[in-house]
């Protein structure tokens, strides 16, 4: 199958403040997002690859799947690449009322059952949450550690059961810590740099470019 939709879903890390309207400068955000775009639209110009975003601030997996009919479904995607996880566990650490109980892994694999039967054909990538140990997030390391693993974990085990590429992303942080430390990458534990960010796009091309689901 030829990927010429592709369509990046998450939080505020994929949001990457990107514009609300057809302003071609800014739909993308600042983010990951627009350096894989901008990468393949060029290697790619002839293919008219189409590249959206739909990242949201805030967002936990459980608002994924609440606005999945009009920010996924309606646009038809080839290929859908997700990052999602960290308010999930934001909100459980910090003891907010949304994280009451833990929805992460059940809601996940309801947002991709679904995904399956509306659109069979779909490629998925699941790009693997992230931390690192700079304030604010330093302040309650341990119960970010406590947390953090098991979402990895069940997003590589979601990969595998739904026939989705995995993308591993807290190696590749922990890997960059021995160049400049944490806060050059992730200036509050959660939110990268721009040098973060090109991580990120550097990994999901090479991971994604290998795989069965390469954009060519």
């Amino acid at each position: 199958m030829k990927f010429r939709r592709i369509l990046f879903q998450g939080d505020s890390i994929t949001d990457g403040a990107r514009g609300r309207n057809d302003d071609l400068n800014h739909i993308l955000g600042h983010g990951y997002a627009y350096i894989i775009a901008g990468k393949l639209g060029y290697e790619l110009a002839e293919n008219r690859l189409l590249f959206l975003n739909r990242g949201i601030s805030g967002n936990r997996v459980s608002d994924l799947y609440a606005r999945w009919n009009e920010d996924t479904f309606s646009l038809k995607p080839d290929l859908i690449s997700i990052l999602i996880g960290v308010n999930d566990a934001w909100r459980i650490v910090n003891g907010e009322p949304g994280g009451a109980t833990d929805r992460f892994e059940r809601a996940y694999r309801l947002l991709l059952e679904e995904t399956r039967e509306v659109l069979p054909a779909v490629g998925l990538v699941l790009c693997e949450p992230f931390i690192l140990q700079v304030a604010p997030i330093a302040t309650k390391w341990e119960a970010w550690q406590e947390r953090m693993p098991r979402y990895q974990e069940a997003v590589r085990k979601l990969a595998d059961e739904f026939g989705a590429v995995f993308v591993p992303l807290q190696a590749v942080f922990d890997d960059a810590c021995k160049r400049a430390d944490a806060s050059y990458w992730i200036w509050d534990g959660v939110h990268p740099t721009a040098a973060g960010h090109e991580l990120i796009a550097r990994q999901w091309l090479a991971v994604v470019q290998e795989s069965h689901l390469a954009i060519l």
